[in-house]
């Protein structure tokens, strides 16, 4: 072997072992471990810092088909008063929504918004539901109303198969003919699920024989026990147009702050972390 050949094996070989050195000290001495809470996604990570070889699970980021409305529709309630009704639907099988943002506007022919009132809710996979909203004031009588909601909080069910079952009975609706106020509507709540509720809001929708909205009315029931019965009378104080034909009264169920019913069906959910809902 040539001299030229030996110093050129020589000089490889070291450059080899420079190399290989240089590694061991950068991985040995410089080169921070890789962890579960370095802030990368490294190891055999599903995320950063979660799954693989950490003990922390990953969080699932839940998303959902859009909330659907089959209903929109404003009454005069008053003078210079409006209320507005919004029918919505979650298409969803086993994802709800903790917490949305409604904001809801009446506006004139040109479009332009003379009110507009935002408030909260929660809705259930599958669930058709009402968002009431009350008293909006306005001097000009508006043409048309308008819904959006935003910041929906997803959250993903397991084992869930319907609504809790709370129902409505002795269901009765009058003209009040001696005594103050126009009319008045009766019923006896029933909380026929094994789940105690925090908050159950009865809506009431009066409609005439098209199905068109005349008037709207609700209360709140609060801390209401599972088997527990309560009646409640609503009024209305003036007269409004218009045949009452049918009587739609409806349950709201706060189901997101029922202790027990959290437990089930959201695995991992936790009661206290819920944002209650507020608005209608």
């Amino acid at each position: 072997m040539s001299r030229g050949i030996k110093q050129f094996f020589v000089i490889c070989t070291y450059f080899v072992i420079t190399i290989l050195l240089g590694v061991m000290i950068y991985y040995s001495f410089i080169k921070a471990p890789e962890t579960c809470f370095d802030g990368k996604q490294n190891q055999n990570e599903q995320a950063m810092d979660c799954g693989g070889v950490c003990q922390l699970a990953c969080k699932e980021i839940v998303t959902g088909e859009e909330i659907q409305f089959q209903e929109t529709a404003f009454i005069r309630s008053g003078e210079n008063r409006y209320d507005i009704l919004g029918k919505i639907h979650n298409p969803n099988s086993e994802v709800g929504a903790t917490s949305f943002t409604y904001t809801a506007s009446l506006l004139d022919s040109a479009e332009k918004v003379l009110a507009t009132h935002s408030g909260t809710g929660y809705i259930l996979p599958l669930e058709t539901k009402y968002i009431l909203d009350f008293n909006l004031d306005i001097s000009v009588a508006p043409t048309t109303v308008s819904i959006h909601l935003s910041d929906v909080q997803w959250v993903r069910f397991s084992g869930y198969q319907e609504k809790p079952a709370v129902s409505i009975y002795q269901k009765r609706y009058d003209q009040i003919s001696s005594g103050t106020g126009f009319s008045e509507v009766f019923g006896l709540l029933s909380n026929e699920s094994s789940y105690d509720f925090r908050s159950l809001i009865v809506q009431i929708i009066l409609r005439d024989s098209t199905g068109k909205p005349l008037a709207l009315n609700s209360t709140e029931m609060n801390t209401v026990r599972s088997h527990e019965n309560r009646d409640f009378r609503l009024v209305w104080p003036s007269a409004f147009p218009g045949a009452v034909e049918n009587v739609e009264m409806v349950v709201d169920a706060d189901v997101y702050h029922s202790e027990n019913f959290i437990r089930q069906y959201l695995p991992g959910g936790k009661f206290q972390d819920i944002t209650p809902a507020r608005g209608y």
